[in-house]
């Protein structure tokens, strides 16, 4: 919501024997989601013959893990052995897996750490993030845009809100950069207690190419992830 980061979510692929301008040209979306920014990056390089195994948690960075939950942690939760089920898409896996802490630091002198984790897959990729923010979430209706829908998950307020993506193309062979509408990201925010206390999760899917997520998939996710992160109160 009020952090202003970037996190790189660029998947990671294996580069052809050919060379760079071969490869073709990638497309990389910058995807503003409850203030962040997403780097998403597919394209036309090969894939390797053989299937690889699914990805595994990695921590992308040497962040001090945060309290009460850390990336690694939402990143275990979410990289469940069913996502691609939950998400519609059974015969993928797990192309990369990750968990962060990103820190802000404020003109006030506080400092805030955000736990996030991403699973990336062929179709989709999904991100879970946790906040201390004390705003409510059922207030959070009124400053998330039009689409913005009231939901109840797990017995606990939430909002259901899109973001649409900014697209930049890049043809690596003539250095070229060209900007435009990308697709629709989907997101949950979610309050960590039936009460609304103060705290919540977001979960957000978005599709590798301009379709737009199935919310079906959004929810299934959030319903069946979120009661296994530390901190969720059980509504």
């Amino acid at each position: 919501m009020s952090e202003q980061q970037i996190t790189d979510a660029a998947t990671s692929v294996e580069r052809p024997e050919k060379g760079m301008n071969e490869w073709g040209q990638a497309l990389l979306a910058l995807v503003a989601v409850g203030g962040l920014a997403v780097l998403l990056l597919s394209g036309t390089f090969q894939q390797k013959a053989s299937e690889p195994e699914p990805a595994a948690c990695d921590a992308s960075d040497g962040a001090r893990p945060s309290k009460p939950v850390s990336g690694m942690q939402l990143c275990t939760a979410l990289n469940r052995a069913d996502l691609p089920t939950l998400l519609g898409t059974p015969d993928e896996y797990a192309m990369n897996a990750s968990g962060k802490e990103t820190s802000s630091n404020w003109a006030d002198g506080t400092k805030t750490v955000t736990p996030e984790a991403e699973i990336q897959l062929a179709t989709y990729s999904v991100k879970l993030s946790s906040s201390e923010d004390d705003t409510p979430v059922a207030e959070m209706v009124g400053f998330l845009g039009k689409t913005a829908q009231n939901k109840v998950i797990g017995g606990h307020p939430a909002v259901l809100y899109s973001d649409r993506t900014i697209a930049l193309q890049f043809n690596f062979g003539g250095g070229k950069v060209d900007t435009g509408p990308g697709g629709i990201a989907r997101s949950l925010v979610v309050a960590k207690d039936a009460k609304d206390g103060g705290g919540f999760y977001e979960v957000t899917i978005w599709r590798q190419d301009d379709v737009v997520p199935d919310d079906f998939a959004l929810i299934r996710v959030a319903e069946t992830v979120l009661p296994t992160v530390p901190g969720w109160a059980a509504g």
